[in-house]
């Protein structure tokens, strides 16, 4: 380890000790247990970044507007294609299916609602039931109608009036089907996503998140009113440096309404792997790709929280369909994430389910360069929109079928020293691999 590395090391265990965080390492333990047969397998997408035909809303105007690095076209077509890709899905031995119910698709106008403008969706539904599959039914994933956006979108002072009017009529007309719920994709990332594309202003920020905390703590009350027993979440993506101040914004406001904590984990940094530019930029396969970080931020919402766990979204992404530079595939990926599921497991932490992202490549806010999919689309270069199965299908299929990895794998890469997705304790509790 180098200079600097090792006083960046000191300096932080010295921060946990004074913080109380300090503890024993988290070692692994004789035989790896199996995520046992009532783990919750799935595969997750989005309603816009997949199923093409877009109606008019603020994403489909900006992915035509000519600053995004891809035109939308009609993405990798889920809207003719669902019955084809969950049984797909269904194939792989997955119980969970998740999906985003896009509101400019089902209210196209202000006031104006229609059984025809949800036939999708009943049908989707319907198919995933039949395939087997539980739903999992995202309310929010970064998307709303142009008619909204037009009133000034989450800047507006009636937007959650206008939300929850769509989204009360969502729950009534699925609560039946049983899904779990996400109400709210990802609040940091929405926010800043949203001043990316110019929906808001930096100082349009925090009255967005307030906005969103009212909206979720709303539908969620509704929810259990129309689902007895309803499982509601708003999954929590994992930003390095700066989690603890999208906690303060969001999760820590709206955790008395939490039935359990969504989880979506991606990327690595360390004193290996500093922070960079890649973190916010449009090369996401850039990104250092480290996956027993999934184990800290399980481990620090376990202990901070107490709910069930659910790892709603986690992958590999690749550019186009090259190799990775750091030669990682999605395979080694998977299996390697779920090491860390199970060590998990082992270690008294309740995690409940995991969803890959994506079931098949899509439009990635604005580019179709990064892929993500465990069936890869070429978009740009093949009509015909075929699912090509990458290494992680047959991947998947094994895990789910035993329920994990076998008692005796080990990860394919140790773990980096002093991972900054959980700043103290991963220094001062490492996880360590025989």
């Amino acid at each position: 380890m180098n200079r600097p590395a090792r006083l960046c090391l000191a300096l932080l265990s010295a921060a946990a000790i004074a913080s109380g965080t300090t503890g024993p390492a988290a070692a692994a333990p004789a035989e790896l247990p199996s995520l046992g047969p009532d783990f919750q397998w799935g595969v997750a997408m989005s309603g816009f970044q997949s199923e093409g035909h877009a109606p008019d809303s603020n994403w489909s105007r900006y992915a035509n507007s000519g600053q995004a690095h891809d035109t939308y076209r009609d993405s990798v077509d889920f809207y003719d294609r669902y019955a084809e890709d969950i049984d797909l899905a269904a194939g792989l031995g997955v119980k969970v299916y998740r999906l985003s119910i896009e509101w400019a698709r089902v209210q196209p106008q202000p006031g104006v609602w229609d059984d025809r403008d949800f036939a999708f969706y009943d049908a989707v539904i319907a198919k995933i039931r039949a395939a087997g599959l539980r739903p999992m039914l995202t309310l929010d994933h970064w998307v709303i109608p142009g008619w909204e956006a037009d009133r000034g979108g989450w800047k507006n002072q009636d937007m959650v009036t206008d939300w929850l009017a769509n989204m009360r009529r969502v729950v009534d007309r699925y609560a039946a089907d049983d899904p779990m719920w996400v109400t709210i994709n990802e609040p940091m990332g929405y926010v800043a996503q949203s001043i990316q594309i110019g929906d808001i202003g930096i100082g349009d920020a925090v009255p967005m998140f307030d906005r969103l905390v009212q909206a979720h703590d709303t539908i969620y009350d509704y929810i259990h009113e129309r689902q007895p027993g309803a499982r509601v979440t708003s999954n929590i993506a994992q930003y390095p440096v700066i989690q603890n101040l999208t906690d303060l914004l969001f999760a820590d406001r709206v955790r008395d309404k939490l039935d359990y904590l969504g989880l979506d984990f991606y990327y690595g940094t360390s004193l290996q792997n500093p922070p960079t530019t890649d973190l916010l930029g449009s090369e996401l396969w850039k990104n250092a790709i480290e996956p027993e970080g999934i184990y800290y931020d399980l481990r620090n919402y376990s202990e901070k929280y107490g709910l069930p766990i659910y790892v709603v979204e986690n992958g590999l992404p690749t550019g186009d369909a090259a190799p990775r530079p750091d030669g990682y595939d999605r395979a080694d990926h998977l299996r390697d994430t779920v090491y860390w599921l199970q060590r998990a497991k082992a270690d008294g932490i309740d995690v409940i389910g995991y969803n890959y992202w994506s079931l098949t490549d899509n439009y990635e806010w604005g580019s179709y360069s990064n892929r993500f999919g465990l069936y890869t689309v070429d978009v740009r270069n093949d009509p015909s929109l075929t699912r090509v199965p990458t290494d992680g299908v047959d991947a998947y299929r094994e895990i789910t079928a035993n329920n994990g990895v076998p008692h005796d794998y080990r990860p394919t890469r140790q773990p980096a020293v002093c991972s900054i997705v959980v700043w103290t304790q991963s220094c001062v509790r490492p996880v360590t691999v025989p």
